[in-house]
């Protein structure tokens, strides 16, 4: 087990590091068993990486997920044959994952730390990815340059979060997406929660593609997944507007 040190924590980092370790009993208690499931599946719907071919065959490759929460995503990596190692900010999060690891009996180290700065060595994996983890609530400057150090040529990044789009239709009074514009899209960045204290990060599809670029990465693919009309989920998003307009992404790039 690695730990990284809070000296090295962003502010932002800080905060969501307070906040996961606050809310991680909560979040585990409502969404584990959904999430849980025999396969690895993608975002708030849950779609199965076997219909979506995000990763592909990850047998033999060493795995980075940041933002691993209970380590679900990993384990099931791990008994696909992968090597996966487990990144979180959050301490109260990855007692979740040793409890989790031990009780699957798999082989799986955690690195404490954020994803703005990883104490991994350059070079380390053939994939780094996440699953509504990191990429939302790390800096996306410092945690894409980051991922690209430590994949290795050639090497995948992969991750989901919520879409642009859904940001700028989002309702901060209802906490729901509306059916028009309401926020600015030139110059997003930076999202504040007053209510929780949290911070997440977004960016417009044109600057997501340029800082990709300049992190040494080729965009290979931004998948758009579509739920089922019979889709459920634990996290109460909007099912009617995820069906007409892309609430969710993935991301898809190569180390050049």
């Amino acid at each position: 087990m690695s730990s990284s040190s809070s000296s090295r924590l962003s502010a932002d980092a800080r905060r969501n590091r307070e906040h996961w370790d606050a809310k991680a009993d909560d979040y585990q208690s409502r969404h584990s068993a959904f999430i849980g499931r025999p396969e690895p599946r993608w975002g708030v719907w849950q779609i199965p990486e076997d219909e979506l071919g995000i990763l592909g065959d990850v047998a033999g490759k060493d795995v980075l997920e940041l933002g691993c929460g209970a380590a679900q995503w990993s384990i099931l990596l791990a008994r696909r044959g992968a090597r996966p190692v487990g990144l979180d900010n959050s301490e109260a999060q990855l007692r979740f994952a040793r409890r989790l690891i031990e009780a699957q009996g798999v082989e799986l180290p955690l690195v404490h730390a954020s994803a703005e700065s990883v104490p991994l060595a350059d070079e380390s994996f053939d994939i780094v990815f996440c699953d509504h983890g990191a990429m939302t609530f790390a800096d996306p400057y410092r945690a894409v340059p980051e991922a690209a150090r430590l994949l290795r040529a050639g090497g995948l990044l992969a991750f989901s979060m919520a879409s642009p789009l859904l940001a700028i239709c989002w309702n901060e009074e209802t906490n729901d997406p509306e059916e028009r514009l309401l926020n600015d899209y030139f110059g997003m960045h930076r999202f504040e929660w007053p209510d929780d204290g949290s911070v997440e990060f977004q960016l417009p599809y044109g600057e997501w593609i340029r800082l990709l670029r300049r992190s040494g990465l080729a965009v290979e693919d931004l998948v758009e997944p579509c739920p089922a009309a019979d889709a459920i989920s634990t996290y109460e998003w909007n099912l009617a507007w995820a069906r007409r307009w892309p609430a969710e992404c993935i991301w898809k790039a190569r180390k050049r």
